[in-house]
C-alpha cells in the first residue's frame, strides 16, 4: 500500500479510532480488573522496519532472561524474514500482517485481535513511534499490561492513552536503548511517571551474533560462483554494494552515480576484489544498470540471488560493505562484517548499526529532518545531507579497511 496513503488513513481514522479506543479499554480494564501477575506471554509490535526487528533483540533478549516469559511478535509479512537472521521468537510465535492493500490490512489487523486473545498474550511492548495503527492493536489485544511510547507534554503524535505504562521516547537516545528502556518499564516493581527511570549500561545493547554452519557458507560460495564462474574463495575478497533504501524514505539514497565512480575505484585499485551489487529481487534491473555503468566483469549484479536469511553466510564471506542507511546496515550487525553505512536524513546518534559499523555523515544543520513528532515524512526533496557526501570521503573511509584487511590475509 502507498506509504502516503497509509498516513492519511493513520491521521484521518487513526485519531477518532485512538480517542474511541481510549475509552473502549478504560472500560475493558475496570471491569476486568485483576490481580497484577508477573509477565508470561509477550508480544512486541514493530511493523514498518526491518532493521527495528534487529535492534529490539537486545532488549527482547534481556526481558526473557528476566523473566522467562514466552516471546511473540507482530511484524508486517514483507519485513517478517528479519526476525528470522537471530531467531529470538520462534516462527510459529510471529503473527504477519499483509500490508499491500487496505483490505488485506483490515482483514488481517481483525485476525490478529482475535489470535492475541487465544493466545494469551498478558503483556504486550509496542516499539512503534510512528503509528496511530499500532496503537490501537496494542489497546485492542486484550493484554492486561501495554507498554510503549508516549508523548506526555511533548508535540508528539496523539496516540491515545491505552497504556497501562507510559514511557517518554527520548530523542537524545540510541533507539535500542529507548527499547531497553521499554523492557525495563515491564519489569518495573512499582509505578513510575514516566515510567524507566533507569540506567542502559552499554553492554545491555550488545547483539548477538547468528550462528552460521559450515555448508553455508559452502553454498553461499557456490551462489558467487553460478553468477561469476571465475570466483576463487582464496584469491577474491569480496565487497558488498547496497544502493537501495526502502520507498520509506527514498531520501536516504546516495546518488547512483557515486557509487559506480566508487566501485571503479575500488576494481581499479584492488584486482582481487570482487564486487557483489546486492538487493531484494525486484531491486536487480537498478543493480543491472549500476553494473552496466561500471563496466567491468569483476563488478556483478547479485541483487536477488540469496534470501534474505542467508545473509549472514554472505556476510561472512565479504570482507565489507558499503550500504545506505537501509535494513543491509542492521542485518551485517549479527556477524563481524566491517560495514559502513551513509546516513543523511536520520542520525547514527540514534538509528546507527550495533554492529562493526562505521557511519559516514556530513551533520548538516538540517541533519537529521525525521523523526518521532514528523511521521517520519521530510519537505525535503534535494538530499544535499547525502549530496554533501563526495566519492572521495567514501574511498577515504574504505581503502584504509581493505588495506587492513589485505595485511591479515
Amino acid at each position: 500500500m502507498n506509504i502516503n496513503l497509509m498516513r492519511k488513513v493513520d491521521y484521518f481514522a487513526g485519531i477518532p479510532l485512538c480517542f474511541l479506543a481510549t475509552w473502549f479499554t478504560r472500560l475493558a480494564d475496570f471491569w476486568g480488573r485483576a490481580r497484577p501477575r508477573p509477565p508470561e506471554k509477550v508480544l512486541f509490535i514493530e511493523l514498518s522496519e526491518m532493521g527495528s526487528a534487529i535492534l529490539a533483540d537486545p532488549a527482547m533478549r534481556k526481558l526473557q532472561a528476566a523473566t522467562g516469559a514466552t516471546l511473540y511478535f507482530l511484524i508486517f509479512e514483507s519485513n517478517a524474514a528479519s526476525l528470522r537472521l537471530l531467531g529470538t521468537v520462534p516462527p510459529a510465535q510471529v503473527f504477519t500482517i499483509r500490508a499491500d492493500n487496505f483490505l488485506k490490512l483490515a482483514f488481517d489487523s481483525l485476525r490478529f485481535l482475535f489470535w492475541a486473545r487465544r493466545e494469551g498474550i498478558d503483556t504486550v511492548i509496542d516499539l512503534e513511534l510512528f503509528s496511530r495503527y499500532s496503537a490501537l492493536l496494542t489497546g485492542l489485544c486484550g493484554a492486561a499490561r501495554r507498554i510503549g511510547f508516549h508523548a506526555f507534554h511533548n508535540e508528539g503524535l496523539y496516540r491515545g492513552a491505552m497504556l497501562t505504562r507510559r514511557v517518554a521516547y527520548n530523542p537524545h537516545l540510541h533507539i535500542a536503548r529507548n527499547f531497553v528502556a521499554l523492557v525495563n518499564a515491564t519489569l518495573a516493581a512499582k509505578p513510575e511517571l514516566p515510567f524507566s527511570k533507569t540506567h542502559i549500561d552499554d553492554s545491555e545493547i550488545q547483539l548477538a551474533r547468528a550462528p552460521v554452519a559450515p555448508e553455508a557458507i559452502a553454498a553461499m560460495q557456490g551462489r558467487i560462483r553460478t553468477a561469476y564462474p571465475a570466483y576463487d574463495a582464496a584469491r577474491h575478497r569480496v565487497v558488498l554494494i547496497n544502493p537501495n533504501a526502502s520507498d520509506l524514505l527514498p531520501q536516504r539514497r546516495w546518488m547512483p552515480e557515486r557509487f559506480v565512480a566508487v566501485m571503479r575505484s575500488l576494481l581499479a585499485e584492488h584486482p582481487e576484489v570482487l564486487i557483489l551489487i546486492t538487493g531484494a529481487p525486484g531491486e536487480r534491473a537498478a543493480a543491472a544498470a549500476l553494473q552496466s555503468e561500471v563496466g567491468e566483469a569483476r563488478c556483478v549484479n547479485f541483487a536477488g540471488c540469496h534470501g534474505l536469511d542467508e545473509l549472514p553466510a554472505l556476510y561472512r564471506i565479504a570482507e565489507l560493505m558499503l550500504t545506505n542507511d537501509s535494513g543491509p546496515g542492521h542485518f551485517s550487525a549479527v556477524t563481524d562484517l566491517r560495514t559502513f553505512v551513509l546516513f543523511g536524513p536520520e542520525t547514527p546518534a540514534l538509528y546507527g548499526s550495533l554492529g562493526n559499523s562505521t557511519p559516514i555523515y556530513a551533520g548538516l544543520a538540517c541533519s537529521p529532518c525525521v523523526s518521532a513528532t514528523n511521521h517520519r515524512k521530510t519537505p525535503c526533496r534535494d538530499n544535499v545531507c547525502l549530496q554533501a557526501i563526495s566519492v572521495e570521503t567514501v574511498l577515504a573511509q574504505l581503502r584504509p579497511a581493505l588495506a587492513a584487511g589485505g595485511a591479515r590475509r
